[in-house]
């Protein structure tokens, strides 16, 4: 058994607006074991509503439809249902005393327009919205091989929509026995395809559980998916899978579900009861912003600056000018020296230190790959890292705060 959902909207096509309601319903379809095979959004457009609504039913037992039953002209969606199920329109009294009802409530008169929203396809049933005035459509459709397909339209209104799915969509469907849970896992420190490579069979298609692979900005997701008869089975499936995973991929693993390595290194500091501080010229601050919004770093980050110039540095956190001059200001030498001098200035027992940025071209193809550097000065000695600023230079930052934060996770890791 499959689903497809259809998100109706010329507001969601032209990304006026984001499509949400997909999202939530695909992990509620989950929940009971009920895969989702497609998501279409399509314009307030008539005849395409009706194409993708034949297509949907055709090749899926579900198709759930979300926006399109208000009632202005570009509402189309009951006209849509009626169309593809080849009946006309007729009114549901007890909706229309609803759509009155909710206008009297507030002390408002029902337009002649809303009218529309007691109107429904010939054999279909209205679904109640206690939340709004637009009425939920369910009906069945019968498939040229005689099997059934079982169409609910909602209101594109998320709380409206909700609501009703779970009062009157859910109870209709069922996912054969089955249900379907979700993990992840997050990884720095490798590329999508070395990864893949560590895992070797674990991401092999067809397995059970499967594991897939997604990055972001330089953070390697695994998004294991079990299905089983019930839940525990899923999560023994998926116990199994992290185990395995965890013993690939040893300590690139920082974390779980929606943790960062933010939360990762305060959860580490905390432990060891020892403090950060941060000076950031390349990254402008970035560091010191992620760090500050985990739940309990007041008690392990002790502060941070921000040094973009020379006087910067030397006034903030005591470099040497004549240093800056040997070197420059984007060389490891450099940032060693701001991380001990941020150090020294918080007197805290960790500090990390980002170098400035490395200006250059992304759209020139025989410019030399830029790099800046990371340092960590801490009361065993210090520690400098390079950081090549290759593919996309709007990630650049972001992938570089976390190279300085992995940098301390894994000197505290290894003691």
């Amino acid at each position: 058994m499959h689903a497809e959902i259809i998100s109706v909207g010329t507001e969601l096509t032209t990304g006026a607006k984001l499509d949400t309601n997909s999202q939530w319903l695909s992990l509620e379809l989950a929940e009971i074991g009920i895969p989702v095979l497609a998501h279409l959004t399509i314009s307030d457009d008539l005849d395409a509503m009706v194409a993708a609504i034949h297509a949907a039913a055709d090749r899926s037992e579900i198709v759930l439809l979300t926006g399109g039953l208000g009632p202005t002209l570009d509402d189309l969606t009951r006209e849509a249902l009626a169309k593809f199920a080849n009946v006309e329109l007729v009114q549901h009294l007890p909706s229309f005393e609803h759509v009155k009802s909710m206008f009297a409530k507030r002390n408002r008169p029902m337009p002649e327009r809303n009218v529309i929203q007691s109107m429904f396809p010939a054999g279909s049933e209205p679904l109640p919205n206690p939340r709004g005035t637009a009425p939920g459509i369910w009906m069945i459709s019968t498939r040229p091989d005689g099997s059934q397909s079982r169409i609910a339209a909602m209101p594109g209104v998320p709380s409206e929509m909700k609501q009703m799915f779970r009062q009157q969509v859910l109870p209709r469907l069922d996912g054969r026995g089955q249900v379907i849970r979700r993990a992840r896992i997050n990884l720095f420190g490798v590329g999508e395809s070395q990864a893949e490579e560590i895992l070797g069979d674990l991401t092999a298609r067809g397995r059970d559980p499967d594991v897939g692979i997604t990055v972001h900005e330089a953070t390697i997701t695994l998004r294991i998916t079990a299905t089983a008869p019930t839940v525990d089975d899923c999560r023994n499936k998926i116990e199994r899978a992290k185990t395995a995973i965890l013993n690939r991929m040893g300590t690139l693993v920082f974390g779980v579900e929606d943790e960062e390595l933010e939360h990762a290194l305060v959860r580490l500091l905390l432990q060891r009861r020892a403090t950060l501080s941060t000076a950031e010229s390349g990254t402008g601050g970035l560091l010191a912003h992620r760090l500050t919004g985990v739940v309990g770093f007041e008690s392990c980050y002790m502060g941070g600056v921000v040094v973009p110039t020379n006087a910067a540095k030397r006034e903030l956190v005591s470099v040497d000018p004549m240093l800056i001059r040997q070197y420059g200001p984007i060389s490891a030498e450099v940032a060693l020296a701001i991380a001990k001098g941020c150090r020294q200035r918080f007197g805290t027992n960790f500090a990390l230190a980002v170098s400035e940025w490395p200006e250059f071209d992304p759209d020139d193809p025989l410019a030399s790959v830029p790099a800046s550097f990371v340092a960590l000065a801490g009361p065993k000695g210090t520690k400098v890292e390079k950081v090549q600023h290759f593919g996309d230079p709007a990630i650049a930052k972001s992938r570089t705060a976390k190279v300085a934060m992995n940098l301390l996770r894994l000197h505290l890791i290894q003691g």
